[in-house]
This record gives C-alpha cells, sequence and structure tokens, in this order.
C-alpha cells in the first residue's frame, strides 16, 4: 500500500496512469469546522490488480504538488472516474480551478441502469463486485496523522473496486443506448456555476413564512453578508449565525448592539464584533433598498391551479414509464413537477433532456388528450387517441 508524499512520486504515477484508459479517483475530507472542505486524503487507481496500480496520495505532506494530478484530470485520453463526485470535484475546483474530463460518475451511472435514485458504492460494490467493504474506518478523522493501516485499507477499497463497477456500468450504458443521459447528467458536474455561491443569492436557501418584499430585502442583505463573512473567514455558514437567527433579525429589525442583545436566537459572539457590525449594516441596507430593488419570492407550486386528475394520471405514467425503463421515478420527474405539468406549466426538468424523451413528451400528449393509460396484463400502457 503505497502513500505518495512527494511531487516526484505523484508525477510517475500519474505518468503510469495517462497510459491507460482510466483512473478512479477518491477523496477524504473534513468540512465541519470551514465553509470549503479541507482535503486530507487522495486515492487513485487505474485498471489491473498490481502493488502500484493504486495509491494513496496524502496533501497534507508539506512538500508535496498536486500539479501532476491536475494535469493527469486535463488529459481527456483519460477516464476519470468518480462514485457521488459532487463534493470531489468541488474541491478540484476550488482548490485549482480545475475539472476531471472526461468524467464518469458509477452512481449517475448506476441511476440510469436499474440500481434505484442515490445507490451508495457499498451497494455496487455487493451488487457488481461480489465483495463486502470494511465500514470500521468510516467515522475517521482523515486530517490526523499518521494513518493506521486499517485505514489506508478502507481508504484505498474506495477506488479498487470502483475499477469493477466502472467496467461494468460502461459496458451496460453502452449496450443500452443511454450514454447521453448520463452525460447530460454529468455536464452539471462540470459546470462552475454548480460550485459558486454568490452572495446575493444565498438569501433564496433561506425558508421564510412571508412574502413581503421589504421583509425578503432584509433576509437578502443579512444571507449576502453572511455569506460573505463565512466565505472570507472559512467558517460554515452557522458558526456566523443560524437560519433561524436570521429570520429573528428581519423581524426584529435591529439597529444597535444594544438591539442585537435583545435577540434570542443570536450567538454570543456574534453580538459583538465584525459580525455584530455586518447585521447592522446589512439590516440598515435593506431598509433603505429602493422598492424596485426589493427581490420577490417565486411563484410558489401550492399556488398552482393543480388539475387533481390530471396529476394522479401523471403519475401512474410516471410509474409506467419507471418501470418500463428501470429507472427510478423520482430521477426522472419530482412531485412537483407533476403537479406543475397537470397545472399548465411546461417550464419544469421533467420536460427537458433525457427526461423529456422517456417521460415528458408522452406526458404532455396525456396532457393535451391524445394519449390514454389502459391495463394491460400487469402492465400499463400508452393508447393513441
Amino acid at each position: 500500500m503505497e502513500t505518495i508524499t512527494t511531487t516526484e512520486a505523484l508525477s510517475d504515477f500519474c505518468a503510469r496512469a495517462s497510459q491507460t484508459d482510466y483512473v478512479t479517483v477518491d477523496t477524504e475530507f473534513l468540512r465541519e469546522r470551514t465553509y470549503y472542505s479541507k482535503l486530507c486524503l487522495i486515492q487513485l487507481a487505474y485498471a489491473g490488480d498490481g502493488e502500484n496500480d493504486a495509491v494513496l496520495v496524502d496533501p497534507l505532506a508539506g512538500d508535496l504538488s498536486l500539479d501532476p494530478m491536475y494535469d493527469l484530470f486535463r488529459d481527456k485520453s483519460v477516464v476519470k472516474v468518480f462514485h457521488a463526485a459532487r463534493q470531489d470535484i468541488e474541491i478540484f475546483f476550488v482548490e485549482a480551478g480545475v475539472f476531471p474530463e472526461p468524467l464518469f460518475d458509477t452512481q449517475v451511472a448506476a441511476m440510469v441502469c436499474g440500481f434505484g435514485e442515490q445507490v451508495g458504492y457499498e451497494t455496487l460494490v455487493r451488487k457488481i463486485a461480489r465483495k463486502s467493504l470494511d465500514k470500521s474506518s468510516r467515522f475517521t478523522d482523515w486530517s490526523r496523522r499518521p494513518l493506521s493501516d486499517a485505514q489506508k485499507k478502507y481508504a484505498l477499497g474506495d477506488v479498487t473496486h470502483l475499477r469493477e463497477i466502472y467496467e461494468h456500468l460502461a459496458a451496460k450504458i453502452d449496450k443500452s443506448g443511454r450514454a447521453h443521459w448520463v452525460e447530460e447528467e454529468l455536464a452539471i458536474l462540470t459546470a462552475p456555476e454548480t460550485y459558486q455561491n454568490p452572495p446575493d443569492e444565498a438569501w433564496q436557501r433561506v425558508k421564510t413564512r412571508t412574502n413581503s418584499t421589504r421583509f425578503l430585502g432584509l433576509v437578502k442583505e443579512l444571507a449576502a453578508f453572511r455569506e460573505r463573512y463565512a466565505q472570507a473567514n472559512n467558517v460554515p455558514r452557522n458558526r456566523v449565525f443560524k437560519d433561524d437567527a436570521l429570520v429573528e433579525l428581519a423581524s426584529t429589525k435591529p439597529r444597535s448592539q444594544q438591539d442585537l442583545g435583545r435577540s434570542r436566537l443570536l450567538l454570543r459572539e456574534a453580538r459583538k464584533g465584525a459580525i455584530a457590525e455586518g447585521i447592522l449594516e446589512a439590516v440598515e441596507a435593506g431598509l433603505n433598498m429602493p422598492d424596485a430593488d426589493l427581490p420577490r419570492a417565486e411563484r410558489g407550486r401550492e399556488k398552482l391551479q393543480v388539475n387533481p386528475a390530471l396529476a394522479d394520471l401523471l403519475r401512474v405514467l410516471l410509474k409506467a414509464k419507471s418501470d418500463e425503463t428501470e429507472v427510478a421515478s423520482r430521477l426522472i420527474a419530482s412531485a412537483s413537477d407533476l403537479d406543475a405539468i397537470a397545472a399548465g406549466s411546461r417550464d419544469v426538468p421533467a420536460l427537458s433532456g433525457w427526461r423529456r424523451e422517456v417521460f415528458g413528451d408522452e406526458a404532455l400528449r396525456l396532457c393535451d388528450g391524445k394519449t390514454a393509460l389502459a391495463a394491460k396484463g400487469s402492465r400499463v400502457v400508452t393508447i393513441e387517441l
């Protein structure tokens, strides 16, 4: 079990990997106490079963540069294989502005191959590789050194079994003709906006019970300050102040530190210093925001004029298409998508891309009265009208 701690050793491994068709990748990181993930360990493997075909890379080693690995990530002749890649890719994008391309995510591939929604790595290891995983090191603090042999073995298993899983799923996708489905989903993972959190948009993640534009203006300014502070100081948003405190501040509109002291939900550390100043400035900005600039809540799905009978028919159609394609129904269309379609909306994910091919076109024909549903034995089928 080789652990790479020097740039030279990493360069040697990446040079060998560049001569292969694919390399499997995983990371171990910590994020509980920071805004951005702290990269603690990287696992890499390429096809084969030799001793040097899979390695651990220690990014905490002081004299190690990850540039050889990033060069490999840019090499389009080698497929980079991950499982549930989003957080791993975010790390590399934030650290170096690099996307591993071409990319293959076995979780995405498994979804369109009949393994259900968001299938776990352990399940694929069991069902495809016919192996079991030692889970004893699952809750390791990966920033601590030295790592034990058990921890290293556990970490390496995340990329060695992944080779067999990738080969199985890639072959199945090629045979099924669903490669473009996977490519559509993976395009999201290699889009910079997926990993960017503009402070001015942070308010949209805060749940509120009112659509008052002035109140939402206060929420917007407070959320933007919190996001900027968290990013600049690399601390979790909730360590600045939590959502419930943010909503309370938008309601009470504190204008002084004395007002902040009356808050029930604000952390003690946030009632003084830079955070307190930022809160008061945000409240002032929210109160003085011109009416034309005040944010407005999107029209809620619950306010749509949903035809309940049509929504039920769409659910039956979705179940039929899910069974037919062996793709999880929630991956094809969400319940809110179905309600939106039944209410006449056409700007929903289920009506674009491969989802439209599988379900959307037929759903629109059903809405337009051009097809009907019928039982045929144990199956539901569509009938042209």
